[in-house]
């Protein structure tokens, strides 16, 4: 895909940092040293774990050259590593790995947690958020557009890109098998827009990006066209003109309790 437009990102900033927030409220790790951001985006997650962890040494690694010069820029005193996360492997051990909104970007989660958990430290902390929307309309009817137009191959892209999730089952087992403790739940939120166009704004930053990095200037405007008039059919105004966004998202709080004693 084309590089992340921090920008656009952060257009929706409150609404993306409540989930970050929700999450690092369920870590009980007063005494970290060692903290790391994956996925760490512009630095709005970074920021949370730097005033949470002033003590620490706290770290953000991302794909995107534009996020972490965006990142840096927000936060001089933090480190930031250009990494891809499926690879990325610290000098140290961590005390903390905080992952909000990043690894359902990255591929076979069957081994890819496996690996993070080794990242840890004894009584090392994962913690992820990944939005859990792809049934969701907003998602669904991406797909649909792409498979009616003269851009049928969209859709086998974006799956290249991103799947769908596992059961909670599977990541409650996976963990568990590699000596963690395992907090895990769901929670939607219902994004309240100014507008069905807004959907599509929050969107072109994120889930829309594996369908429109593969068309041209021309084509765009058409697949956008399309897309809103689906999406209008289901999600009709609220009493205030306003309307709801449903977001499903999948938080899971892992401690590396095998080798340490708590």
């Amino acid at each position: 895909m084309s590089d992340w437009d921090p920008e656009l990102y952060l257009r929706f900033e409150a609404e993306r940092t409540r989930p970050a927030r929700e999450l690092l409220a369920r870590i009980d790790r007063p005494d970290a040293q060692r903290v790391s951001d994956l996925g760490c985006g512009p630095g709005n997650s970074t920021e949370l774990l730097a005033q949470s962890w002033p003590q620490a040494q706290v770290t953000g690694v991302d794909t995107s050259l534009a996020m972490l010069q965006k990142a840096q820029k927000r936060l001089p005193y933090c480190s930031f590593v250009q990494s891809d996360i499926s690879h990325w492997q610290p000098d140290e051990a961590q005390d903390v790995i905080y992952a909000n909104a990043a690894l359902q970007w990255v591929l076979d989660h069957e081994t890819l947690l496996p690996h993070l958990v080794s990242q840890l430290a004894d009584n090392g902390i994962l913690a992820i958020q990944m939005p859990d929307n792809l049934n969701q309309p907003s998602h669904a009817l991406m797909r649909k557009v792409a498979s009616e137009g003269p851009w049928t191959y969209l859709n086998a892209e974006a799956e290249s890109v991103r799947k769908k999730l596992l059961t909670t089952e599977e990541y409650y087992d996976l963990l568990a098998l590699q000596g963690c403790e395992v907090d895990i739940w769901r929670t939607t939120y219902y994004h309240v827009m100014p507008s069905v166009s807004a959907i599509i704004e929050w969107l072109s930053s994120t889930g829309l990006r594996p369908f429109l990095d593969k068309l041209d200037e021309e084509q765009q405007p058409e697949f956008l066209r399309r897309y809103l008039n689906e999406l209008e059919k289901v999600y009709t105004p609220c009493a205030d003109g306003k309307v709801l966004l449903a977001f499903p998202r999948l938080f899971i709080v892992a401690c590396n309790v095998e080798n340490g004693a708590i």
